[in-house]
């Protein structure tokens, strides 16, 4: 039975964007909500950006947004180490998405001793830093990553990304990272947190199965997949779980609001 719902969270590429250009009625979509005041947060696994480059590049798309409906995986890695250990310290792989999280909720960035060894998305990830990072490891830093995904995509083609550099030191550590980010339903929980928000009442669109749709499962929420990204309509029937509803994409979903 389909559920009221009240509050919205969706992710962002193969959602609401596309290689820079806003997908049809995504724009829309977002107003609608400002219009009807419904609570929503846009949710990311990129922890390379600030909310307010994101809501900057949004806009440059024709998606205007407030910095407050950005969630990333960055600001909820944040958030987690926050909550297990407040004011802790934390030595950073990552770009000023990753570290402004970090230091805007009172951690202090270190090499020496830290509490964590933080691991996120970056344009260029150096050597030195993974070797540091092992070491830190060895010597009883705990192991954190913002998201589990092991390319992320360019012009030229796949790149490596958070999960490949995680597995490279799982291997020179034989310690395994905890992720934050989808498909960790603990992500969504935060976001909900953030917008006082139910599960109950709370849908969440995406347009992966195996990180959005499960993560949404996971999390209690209602689920929507859309076909504008990752996955193809053929492919649905392959996992052992299923969203609540296939959509073409999210102009369907307006009328829901």
């Amino acid at each position: 039975m389909t559920r009221t719902i009240e509050s919205w969270l969706t992710d962002m590429d193969g959602v609401l964007v596309h290689e820079g250009h806003a997908i049809p009625g995504a724009a829309e979509f977002i107003t609608t909500l400002r219009e009807k005041e419904r609570p929503f947060l846009i949710l990311t696994n990129n922890s390379i950006f600030t909310p307010r480059d994101l809501r900057a590049r949004l806009s440059f798309a024709g998606i205007e947004v407030d910095e407050k409906n950005i969630w990333t995986s960055a600001l909820a890695t944040a958030k987690f180490c926050a909550d297990q250990i407040p004011g802790g310290s934390a030595y950073t792989i990552g770009e000023a998405g990753l570290t402004t999280a970090l230091y805007e909720a009172g951690y202090t960035l270190t090499d020496s001793s830290p509490d964590y060894v933080v691991l996120g998305e970056t344009r260029s990830y150096s050597f030195e830093a993974i070797t540091k990072a092992v070491r830190l490891i060895l010597d009883g830093a705990r192991f954190i990553c913002t998201n589990p995904d092991p390319t992320g995509p360019s012009q030229e083609g796949p790149l490596p990304a958070t999960g490949a550099v995680a597995a490279m030191i799982t291997k020179a550590t034989k310690r395994e990272p905890y992720f934050v980010g989808k498909p960790n339903p603990m992500m969504f929980r935060s976001a909900l947190n953030r917008i006082d928000a139910h599960s109950e009442t709370t849908a969440m669109i995406g347009d992966r199965m195996d990180t959005d749709v499960v993560a949404g499962i996971e999390a209690g929420l209602q689920t929507y997949l859309v076909l504008t990204g990752s996955t193809a309509p053929h492919e649905v029937d392959g996992y052992p779980f299923r969203p609540s509803e296939v959509r073409n994409s999210i102009a369907d979903l307006i009328e829901l609001i």
